[in-house]
């Protein structure tokens, strides 16, 4: 009994070991990240699976711009659209959380997760879609780390570079030439408000931007953008 025991003691401090050996990997690049610019992520390494899937060639659009060759405009719609408190907050929205864990008990399941634009950033660049209470504490840890050492003018650089803006699209240079024959740099009000509704579902929108809940999310947008805060 003691020898079962004593296994299994070991067993828990092995895994606790390798638990923070993995958080450790995730801080080591969180860091070197402050001035360097990921070349990849962990949703644009699944985007190009499922995009091979069909089609074995296929590569991915993206082209990484620095943050003073992106709209203005790009970067209060996109603020207005997902984080309007980006500013103010330390990586987590408590009424956002609030709002979404009410709609979670009210279904039973995870429908809804409150997310800030760090907590995006940190799901994109390291974890999956999937929706689960393990993969939303990893997600916590992340967006802490981020936040602790990032400043939110480099959180913004990053998400506007790495998000999926449609099939195999990842970031705002890629998805301005491909939907406005343009830059990032140049996206006027209109146009920024319209890449801005694509980002909770960026692969259904692609082909769907004529549908209401898309306008309506449009009109929305250029409502409040003119007056959201974003990092000079």
């Amino acid at each position: 009994m003691r020898t079962a025991w004593r296994w299994f003691g070991e067993a828990i401090a092995v895994a606790v070991a390798l638990v923070l050996l993995y958080q450790l990997w995730l801080f080591a690049h969180v860091l070197w990240w402050i001035d360097h610019n990921p070349a990849t992520t962990s949703f644009m390494e699944a985007g190009l699976a499922r995009q091979q899937e069909k089609h074995p060639d296929a590569e991915l659009r993206h082209k990484w711009v620095p943050y003073d060759r992106i709209s203005i405009h790009l970067k209060r719609a996109i603020v207005a659209a997902e984080d309007a408190r980006f500013l103010d907050h330390e990586g987590f929205d408590v009424e956002g959380i609030q709002t979404a864990v009410e709609k979670n008990l009210k279904k039973g399941r995870l429908v809804a997760g409150g997310s800030t634009i760090s907590q995006q950033l940190a799901k994109n660049l390291f974890l999956s879609s999937e929706r689960s209470f393990i993969r939303k504490g990893q997600e916590a840890v992340i967006t802490l780390m981020i936040e602790a050492t990032w400043s939110k003018r480099r959180i913004l650089e990053v998400y506007l570079n790495v998000i999926e803006w449609g099939n195999g699209i990842y970031g705002a240079e890629a998805a301005a030439r491909r939907y406005y024959k343009t830059s990032a740099a140049n996206l006027n009000r209109d146009q920024a408000a319209r890449m801005a509704a694509m980002v909770p579902n960026p692969r259904w929108y692609e082909n769907h931007r004529s549908s209401r809940a898309y306008q309506r999310r449009v009109g929305v947008i250029r409502r409040y953008m003119g007056s959201a805060r974003v990092p000079r």
